[in-house]
């Protein structure tokens, strides 16, 4: 299998949905793609019911074509990263990975144009955060969650806005960034460094103003963004953690316990934004986000020092600070079900908190005339009591019976 049959495999099954995101390739199954969140399975010819072990190793020799790193990678840990592009299609993001002996390919489409604020519906976090001159920025959430284009959109806001020097370290790279006011370096791991710690090293020598890391995947990473944020960086990174409180503990928990102290006084200093992300289903298909964002204060560098506890942990702190562009997960989804965005189901499913979620959707339907709870349809158990009314008038003995 060559490339042009690669590209007409690829290209082919691109053509069969709307709202594509990825593309799927494993033994056992049809050729599939994920559109709007659901696999689809997708009919080619010549027809491939299901694919054998022989067919996605040759599909992933082809795309890894002979580059040694990723071989090795592939040999030695049991996956790796890549990109792949059919010139005037797509542009991917590729993972190939081996599970039961068998390999396995996931190809993420990315977007060519980089969307901006207000075609994603961004928070006003994410304007705050392009407004930053220094600290470190996580925006966290699960993979596909849209972490990768909200940053985009933050560094492309960047762009036209400051003469800037800036530089990105990507594992691939997923945008590719115009020069405009702003001066852009993009660096691709594999291609133009070999880690993401040495990546951030050497980044701290070419003079930029913002540096963006694709991921902070380990201690060294955390240590240098942190030195890099300490002496007047803006730092912008990703986290796959659900919230505030497990992203402060998975940078934690990179560190020795005897270190803790020192990471949690280092970080109140340093950080600027936590902004988490989900993605939800839309009403008529596709998909849109819901967003949690909290900022850096007094309140929450106390927090960050000395942990959580009743009546200080971060959700108390976004829920009252709202007027410094925090918002919590639970306004974020009711505003969405406001909108038309959401259905109450939706809503409810993936609230934090259910009963917040109830009262607010509830007082949208209040204020729309509608009714806020199924209160017809309940009815009155006509047979409570008479259960114990059998009974009335009888002796209840707890001694036994005598024979």
């Amino acid at each position: 299998m060559r490339k042009p049959e690669i590209d007409y495999i690829l290209t082919k099954m691109l053509e069969s949905n709307t709202n594509i995101s990825d593309v799927i390739l494993t033994v056992d199954k049809p050729f599939q793609v994920e559109a709007s969140g659901i696999l689809v399975p997708v009919e080619l010819e010549p027809h491939f019911e299901k694919l054998t072990p022989f067919q996605t190793e040759i599909f992933a020799l082809n795309l890894v074509n002979q580059d040694h790193r990723l071989m090795n990678a592939l040999i030695e840990e049991g996956s790796c990263d890549l990109s792949y592009a059919i010139p005037g299609v797509a542009r991917f993001r590729v993972n190939i990975f081996s599970q039961r002996g068998q390999y396995s390919i996931v190809l993420r489409k990315l977007e060519t144009p980089i969307p901006t604020f207000a075609e994603l519906g961004l928070p006003e976090a994410y304007l705050r955060v392009a407004r930053e001159k220094n600290g470190i920025v996580l925006v966290t959430g699960a993979t596909g969650s849209g972490k990768t284009t909200s940053l985009a959109a933050v560094i492309n806001d960047i762009n036209e806005k400051n003469p800037v020097h800036i530089v990105t370290l990507e594992d691939p790279i997923e945008y590719t960034h115009t020069q405009k006011r702003a001066t852009i370096n993009q660096r691709e791991l594999g291609k133009d460094f070999n880690s993401f710690a040495n990546g951030l090293r050497a980044a701290l020598r070419q003079a930029p103003k913002v540096i963006l890391v694709g991921e902070m995947r380990d201690r060294e990473s955390v240590e240098i963004a942190l030195s890099a944020a300490e002496t007047g960086h803006l730092v912008l990174s990703t986290l796959h953690t659900a919230d505030a409180g497990q992203t402060l503990n998975r940078i934690l928990g990179m560190f020795p316990v005897d270190e803790e102290n020192q990471v949690r006084t280092r970080l109140s200093d340093a950080l600027r934004w936590i902004i988490c992300q989900r993605l939800l289903p839309k009403v008529g298909g596709g998909r849109v986000a819901a967003f949690e964002a909290l900022s850096t204060s007094m309140r929450v560098k106390d927090v960050v020092l000395h942990g959580e506890a009743e009546g200080k942990t971060f959700q108390d702190i976004i829920q009252q600070g709202k007027a410094f562009g925090m918002i919590t997960f639970d306004d974020c989804i009711v505003d969405l079900f406001d909108k038309g965005l959401i259905t109450e189901e939706t809503a409810k499913a993936y609230a934090t908190n259910r009963a917040n979620v109830g009262r607010g959707i509830d007082a949208i339907k209040s204020a729309r005339g509608e009714k806020t709870s199924d209160l017809a349809k309940l009815e009155v158990d006509r047979s409570y009591g008479k259960e114990n009314d059998k009974f009335s008038g009888q002796k209840l003995s707890l001694s036994p019976k005598r024979k």
